[in-house]
């Protein structure tokens, strides 16, 4: 069935969802998620996430630095949370869809109503040119993530965002409840464009730090560092290291993962380390994919 077809048969149900979600927006009818694909995510790995978090942290503000899809920060619903990434287009469109969900849901609907594989490259195009308002901006952020090749978000040395066209079916493009629960949500969350070291100026005592950098390369062909133009290699890893000693000296309770790597053993020696068993889902060769064990490591037990 062509894209086309596929695009006439779901308007009328898109545009009942359309007008249910907007009618509920004060109190959404589903549980907050995670909207975006994201390399790495941790959605499958929530059930051994949760084991490992403290036992007061209930009681405790929800940071993260590097925050992508947010799967640990939806999944747990807090009231008080500080959300950082350097990706300034990805906290940009948190704090859209946070401030006129309404908007975004609009943009995106026509997005998703003229979805082809020209389109994408056209809507690409836009994206890159950088003179999106806010709610276009939004739109074409949501909507590139989930047409791309497999979710990425991956961009050039002039920080352009690369990823071919991802040719699925029917992807699910535009979810109006996902994306009002999500508002909702972050509504109570504070969002900041910036490196990680920002944690330094904001951390408070008894904050819980989730951090999920990108990996350490744990063979030479495994590495993905293109989230951002400048990457994120063992001299990061070394650094972010040095936060996390910080922060563990403020008094911060910290939780981290990464590959289960020799570089992360001893960056971290002393520390707790357990094991969790993910799902590696984009990689270029299928039989790449498949289960690999990860590492969390805490400064408490």
């Amino acid at each position: 069935m062509s894209t086309s077809a596929l695009r006439k048969r779901s308007l009328p149900g898109a545009a009942v969802a359309f007008g249910s979600a907007l009618r509920s927006v004060e109190q959404p009818s589903s549980r907050p998620s995670p909207f975006l694909k994201w390399a790495g995510g941790k959605g499958r790995l929530i059930p051994q996430l949760a084991l490992l978090l403290p036992r007061d942290v209930e009681q405790r503000r929800h940071v993260e630095p590097f925050f992508g899809g947010g799967a640990l920060y939806f999944s747990r619903r807090p009231a008080e949370a500080l959300l950082m990434d350097i990706n300034g287009g990805l906290v940009r469109t948190y704090a859209t869809v946070r401030d006129d969900v309404h908007g975004v849901v609009r943009a995106l609907g026509k997005l998703a109503r003229a979805h082809t594989e020209p389109h994408y490259y056209e809507a690409r195009e836009r994206y890159n040119r950088g003179r999106l308002q806010d709610v276009s901006h939004a739109a074409h952020f949501i909507y590139l993530n989930k047409t791309c090749f497999n979710g990425l978000h991956r961009v050039n040395k002039k920080g352009q965002f690369n990823v071919p066209f991802g040719k699925y079916k029917n992807p699910g493009i535009l979810n109006p409840e996902t994306l009002l629960a999500a508002s909702h949500l972050l509504r109570g969350a504070e969002l900041v464009h910036g490196p990680f070291e920002g944690l330094l100026g904001r951390a408070r005592a008894g904050d819980f730090v989730y951090l999920d950098p990108p990996y350490a390369p744990v063979s030479a062909t495994a590495n993905f560092t293109s989230y951002t133009q400048e990457g994120f290699g063992p001299r990061d890893q070394e650094h972010l290291r040095d936060v996390f000693a910080e922060l563990d000296r403020r008094g911060c309770k910290l939780m981290l993962s990464n590959s289960n790597a020799p570089l992360i053993h001893d960056l971290y020696k002393g520390y707790q380390f357990d094991q969790v068993a993910a799902l590696r889902a984009i990689n270029c060769n299928a039989r790449n994919r498949g289960h690999v064990t990860e590492v969390v490591v805490r400064n408490y037990v």
